[in-house]
């Protein structure tokens, strides 16, 4: 992505905001113009004060120059305020863009992206942007404007000396293009490393328990420690090239600064200009050098700040995998029947993973799907509330293809309990109420209660109010189950997904669980994924895949008569 796309891009951003864009514009024109009038005031205050002794010009003089501060500063104020607040806002939209996009994603993208990574996108490299904003916006369009005043100011001085000066200015640039790429390319890799540091650390304490578990602190600390080097080698690189670019700077200005004192002292000595002529020209000319001398200094952070936009346009430019088609209809309330035809699925490899599944699953039936580890069947459950998108074949819910209706109309219509149960860091109350937030307390309380959560709730200190933790650390794994079975209770979907729901629990645990459960499953079409064999014996009919494929169908007496593949499975675990 070229320099040119990356600046349209952060334009149309700033583009509806142009009217505060101008007034700040308008305020730094006339700060640029106020430094080149300080320039020149350098002119009559050598030469009519301390030369010719003029008593007027001391009078006036002081006070002008006070005022002249005065104004400058009010339009310093102004343009830097105006420009701030134009350059924060347009990052304060930018990471909601990004942050809604990446829940715009299908499942598939999460697996691939680390969350290290996504969080380092939203946090550090918009930083960056905003870094990039404020400095170019602020910073290059006051000391564009100065310079070019600047310049007017010394041509008007002495035009021999100005265009001595004009061939050392093009040298001063060389730096800020030669280290440019390269400033570039080192905030790539600072970034990149940055992730990698944010994805150690979320993954470390995240899994806190299975590091302590396995005594790998030490393992753990060696890791983040490899990585946070890599980042400072990153980081001492970019700072490398500061320090070679800043006295290189420095050189070529002073080279610069002594070939016009030795060409302007010998105008002076030969009565070609006064004295005040040339001291005000070497003011205009050091006020020219400041501003070119500072692009060299913010050079690594527009550079930093370039590299940044890229990783996150890039991140905006990737497309939903799964959206509603334009115009489509909600899906009316399920009552009939789910169908699946001639389905065939695959991630990425071209080895399906469900292949040439048919099934009708009529409103109301509980259908237990079993099979090894790896057969499928997750990954069907995921397909009914388009978590994927199917390649072949169909799912219809009363004679609707998925893929034709609106997709929240879709998601309404399905609730899901997993193993891995997903709370947030809020209260219980909360928690329970979450995509259901117009529910009274008195129906959050009847799903807790139908979950046979109540009485451990009622038992902490703050009921409803308490706050949970991260994940609902606070909580046993049975409560945490509770409560999201007390959520898909509340969100009252007619279809229902239960994922191994109960596998992670023990015994006393699950026998709550599976009492609410039952509960959640009243008057619901159900769709049972178990490992445990024994939590579907009273489902309306159990499938069995293996290999992507549906091998045996019938309810659980059956099957076992039938001594195929269920029997096998059934009699791995519960056998003597």
């Amino acid at each position: 992505m070229s320099n040119k796309i990356v600046l349209t891009r952060l334009y149309n951003l700033i583009l509806p905001y142009k009217y505060q864009f101008m007034m700040a514009m308008f305020a730094a024109l006339a700060v640029a113009g106020l430094s080149a009038a300080q320039a020149y005031m350098v002119k009559p205050l050598l030469d009519k004060i301390f030369f010719e002794k003029n008593t007027f010009y001391l009078a006036v003089l002081p006070f002008a120059l006070v005022a002249l501060f005065t104004v400058k500063g009010f339009f310093y104020s102004l343009y830097y305020y105006l420009l701030e607040k134009v350059g924060h806002t347009v990052i304060r939209i930018l990471r909601i863009m990004l942050f809604n996009h990446i829940h715009m994603q299908s499942l598939s993208f999460f697996h691939k992206t680390s969350t290290g990574e996504l969080i380092s996108r939203i946090v550090n490299d918009i930083s960056l942007i905003q870094g990039t904003i404020t400095t170019v916006v602020v910073g290059l369009l006051r000391d564009f404007f100065q310079v070019i005043f600047l310049l007017v100011v010394i041509f008007a001085m002495n035009w021999k000396l100005a265009l001595l000066s004009l061939f050392f200015l093009p040298a001063a640039a060389l730096p800020i293009v030669k280290f440019g790429k390269a400033f570039r390319r080192v905030s790539t890799r600072i970034q990149e490393e940055t992730a990698d540091v944010s994805s150690i650390i979320h993954e470390s304490i995240t899994g806190a328990p299975v590091v302590k578990a396995f005594t790998m602190e030490k393992y753990e600390s060696d890791r983040f420690s490899a990585q946070v080097m890599a980042l400072f080698k990153a980081t001492m690189k970019n700072a490398k090239y500061r320090s070679i670019q800043h006295p290189l700077m420095e050189i070529i200005g002073g080279i610069g600064m002594a070939m016009i004192i030795w060409f302007g002292g010998k105008e002076v000595i030969a009565g070609n200009a006064t004295p005040g002529t040339f001291f005000s020209f070497l003011a205009a000319l050091i006020m020219i050098y400041e501003p070119i001398k500072g692009v060299s200094k913010i050079n690594s952070t527009v550079q930093q700040g370039f590299a940044a936009a890229i990783r996150v346009f890039t991140l905006l430019d990737h497309p939903a995998e799964i959206t509603s088609k334009p115009g489509a209809p909600d899906l009316p309330i399920f009552k009939q029947e789910i169908k699946i035809k001639d389905l065939q699925f695959n991630y990425d490899e071209d080895i399906p993973i469900l292949k040439n599944i048919n099934l009708t699953v009529p409103a109301g039936e509980i259908l237990a799907i079993v099979g090894p580890s790896g057969s499928g069947k997750s990954t069907l459950a995921n397909l009914i509330p388009r978590f994927f998108d199917i390649q072949h074949g169909s799912i219809l819910i009363d004679n609707m293809d998925i893929r034709d209706v609106n997709l929240k109309s879709l998601r309404d219509q399905v609730s899901v309990v997993t193993q891995q149960t997903i709370l947030f860091n809020d209260t219980i109350s909360h928690n329970i109420a979450y995509g259901s937030k117009e529910q009274s307390e008195k129906e959050i309380r009847d799903a807790a209660h139908a979950a046979y959560a109540l009485q451990f709730i009622e038992q902490l200190h703050e009921g409803f109010d308490t706050v949970i933790g991260e994940s609902g650390v606070r909580l046993s794994g049975g409560e945490r189950q509770r409560l999201s079975i007390a959520r898909a209770l509340l969100k009252n979907a007619p279809i229902l997904i239960l994922d191994e729901a109960t596998s992670a629990l023990d015994t006393e645990s699950e026998r709550e669980v599976q009492k609410a459960l039952e509960n959640l499953m009243k008057n619901r079409t159900t769709f049972v994924i178990a490992h445990r064999l024994s939590t579907i014996k009273n489902a309306d009919r159990i499938i069995v895949i293996k290999d992507g494929r549906i091998v045996e169908e019938g309810t659980h007496d059956k099957l076992l008569a039938l001594g195929g593949e269920y029997k096998a499975l059934y009699s791995l675990q519960f056998q003597v």
